[in-house]
């Protein structure tokens, strides 16, 4: 294992853009020196999903991995295909199509897993989220949300606006809300759920045509959408 261990860690080295690298690798090492240092990383996600993989398909893990040197090698790749994603996104994924599938998992399985990661954290899509804030009623912290997630993106977003105005408009203002929220679910964080409001609270008077416009604007300008 500390072998395994000190050969997956060279990859912080050979994986660093080179002068020729794209925006695009730059921007994930960029994110994985980022994350917080108490989130688990991607060392211990690909060890922990190797040790799972061991357990539930433990005939077909050593036949295909039965080779110390191989599982070596196999794991220092697995760990370069998957650099981009989270750490405990990788081990939800990794948990899900252990209990789903019968065949050992591939890389790609565990991106396609990973490409629906919201709803392994209790999150709805983004598209389900911004409907729900739109039909839920006031008082809006009184609703029984589906996650505090759509709940914080839509009171970020204004409850007037995401109600009176056209979805082209507020969509992508709550969209940008929603994902900011959703990455920090998926580095760990609790989202406490709304306070419901103290009995006899009157609710907010609505704004003017004019008061959403200037709301609605300062939105855009400032999550420049």
């Amino acid at each position: 294992m500390q072998e395994i261990n000190k050969l997956l860690s060279e990859i912080d080295t050979d994986s660093k853009p080179h002068s020729g690298a794209s925006q695009t690798e730059a921007g994930q090492s960029e994110r994985r020196q980022q994350r917080e240092p108490n989130s688990p990383d991607l060392i211990d996600a690909i060890n922990q999903i190797f040790a799972e993989f061991e357990l539930a398909y433990h005939n077909q893990y050593h036949k295909a991995y039965g080779d110390s040197d191989r599982l070596v090698l196999t794991k220092k790749y697995w760990l370069e295909c998957l650099a981009d994603l989270h750490p405990r996104q990788l081990v939800a994924a990794a948990r899900q199509l252990v209990k789903t599938q019968d065949f050992l998992p591939t890389i790609s399985a565990v991106r396609r897993a990973c490409e629906r990661g919201y709803e392994l954290f209790g999150l709805p899509s983004t598209r389900d989220a911004y409907i729900e804030a739109c039909r839920a009623p006031a008082p809006k912290s009184a609703y029984q949300w589906s996650h505090p997630a759509v709940y914080r993106a839509g009171k970020a977003t204004d409850w007037f606006l995401l109600a009176s105005e056209p979805e082209e408009k507020v969509f992508p203002v709550f969209s940008r809300y929603y994902q900011q929220l959703c990455d920090r679910v998926l580095r760990g964080e609790k989202l406490d759920d709304p306070i419901p409001p103290a009995l006899g609270s009157s609710p907010d008077k609505p704004l003017s045509f004019a008061e959403r416009e200037r709301r609605l604007a300062a939105l855009r300008d400032k999550l420049d959408v």
